[in-house]
């Protein structure tokens, strides 16, 4: 959810951004077959040990390649920090050792749901099994949640937690990636990693989708999921589905979350502690 703002001298409302994601695309678009940015994301969402609204991301996008691709290049990127910090892929963090070593452990959600949460195949399947054994952990999903939104839940109050060593979590469901390409093994899944360690994500990444048609289709549907309710659903772009029709070359991109990164490699519990002034409560007398 984005914070609204005012822009008095044009008497027009703004959005600080979520993400810089359309407009970096806008340039891969625009023939900058290479481009990243070190950037400040704003969100208005809760304040946890490792959420601030404000936090600092590097987002880089690449021209003729794959989500796999960068899988690889974030190994290499990790393991070249660990080197330069530590002398080498181990280190502890809070008491745990964490192993970089590549390669890193590769696993989907649905198998993760089936090897973590422990739920039956048939529950990934079928939207009334799957709504039911969310309620019976404890998720807080909705009747006519659609199935991999239902999923994602699970996975995000079961599975998070317990992946501790560097872990690639691949094939997200459509539904909650609209701008990620579908894979070609399953059209109700997306060519996407997440990238967790201690229990975090630290890093997401996918193939992007470079069909203006599809894109279009998946805005519609965000407004949808925004009229029933859903306040992080994606509003229509209009200018970013023009520049697609353009033509994006195949392209894939990833956005690494910087402070929860120094978080790890500075044994931080707590993001306040990386952040020079994070967000906190007004003090109560």
């Amino acid at each position: 959810r984005p914070f609204k703002t005012h822009h008095n001298a044009l008497d027009t409302d703004f959005y600080l951004r979520i993400a810089p994601e359309l407009y970096l695309k806008r340039l891969v678009t625009g023939g900058l077959e290479r481009v990243y940015e070190i950037n400040r994301n704003f969100r208005n969402e809760g304040i946890s040990t490792f959420h601030n609204p404000e936090f600092t991301m590097m987002e880089f996008y690449q021209s003729y390649s794959t989500y796999e691709d960068l899988m690889s290049l974030t190994e290499d990127l990790f393991a070249y920090l660990a080197k330069d910090l530590f002398g080498g892929l181990k280190f502890n963090y809070q008491n745990t050792e964490i192993d970089l070593t590549p390669p890193w452990k590769r696993i989907s959600v649905k198998e993760a749901l089936v090897q973590i949460a422990k739920m039956a195949p048939a529950e990934l399947e079928n939207q009334t099994q799957a709504l039911s054994f969310a309620r019976k952990i404890g998720c807080k999903v909705n009747d006519n949640d659609p199935l991999g939104k239902i999923l994602m839940a699970v996975f995000d109050e079961v599975v998070e937690k317990k992946l501790i060593q560097p872990t690639f979590v691949t094939h997200y469901p459509v539904v909650i990636s609209p701008l990620s390409r579908r894979s070609k093994n399953d059209p109700d899944l997306t060519d996407r990693f997440e990238l967790y360690i201690y229990g975090r994500e630290i890093a997401n990444a996918f193939s992007e989708l470079n069909d203006p048609s599809d894109q279009k289709e998946r805005f519609l549907q965000q407004l949808h999921e925004r009229e029933a309710g859903d306040d992080e659903a994606h509003e229509m772009d209009e200018d970013y589905v023009s520049a697609l029709e353009y033509a994006m070359p195949p392209t894939a991109g990833e956005g690494i979350g910087i402070d929860r990164l120094v978080m790890l490699f500075t044994d931080s519990a707590s993001i306040r502690d990386v952040i020079l002034f994070p967000l906190l409560r007004t003090k109560q007398e």
